[in-house]
């Protein structure tokens, strides 16, 4: 019996390297507490970009619009803030994704600096409260508390943050890099945003 020899096979087309690994999808994928963060600096800055219009505008055209000094200690609590950022930026930098135990006294200072903060902007208020200026005393008066007051509440907000990095930090398991990464991103934009509200404060108030 004769065999028929089957025709030979043509070789496999060459393919380009790329098509034997799966193709990519882009970068790294955002982590999500960043995200939130980033998120929430948005929509916070745009809150208070409609709040300084509306003050602009509010002293531009009204002849009740009042000046007055503002509290000495505002210009302290600013120097507090930027320590805050400092130390919390030193920190940082401490801790690894091995050990926390470097970063955690700075972590602890901050939050210090933090309450400081805080603590002097009620001050800040019981002292213009003694030039006999409340919220319903001016319309410039009004201005100055609803700033400072949604900016110590996003700061309450940040330092509560914190504390819940600082507590998964004593913990044992691994390091929270991600959370301490948006911790401090938050941290951070609370500074420069004081910084932003302290210039419009100076200008128009």
């Amino acid at each position: 019996m004769t065999t028929v020899a089957s025709p030979p096979r043509s070789p496999p087309p060459h393919l380009p390297p790329s098509a034997h690994r799966p193709t990519a999808t882009g970068g790294p994928e955002p982590k999500p507490a960043e995200t939130g963060v980033w998120v929430a600096i948005a929509t916070i800055s745009m809150s208070f970009a409609a709040l300084t219009s509306a003050m602009v505008v509010r002293a531009s055209g009204a002849p009740d619009w009042q000046h007055f000094r503002l509290p000495p200690i505002l210009y302290v609590n600013t120097l507090v803030l930027i320590a805050s950022s400092l130390t919390l930026a030193s920190a940082r930098r401490r801790i690894t994704p091995a050990s926390a135990l470097d970063g955690l006294p700075r972590l602890y200072v901050t939050l210090g600096l933090g309450l400081l903060f805080v603590t002097g902007q009620v001050l800040a208020w019981r002292q213009l409260a003694t030039q006999g200026l409340f919220l319903a005393t001016s319309p410039s008066s009004a201005f100055f508390y609803v700033f400072t007051a949604l900016h110590g509440l996003h700061v309450l907000g940040g330092l509560a943050g914190l504390l819940y990095v600082l507590r998964r930090l004593r913990r044992v398991g691994p390091v929270p890099m991600t959370a301490l990464g948006a911790a401090t991103l938050y941290w951070h934009f609370m500074d420069v945003l004081w910084l932003y509200l302290l210039v419009i404060l100076i200008i128009r108030v």
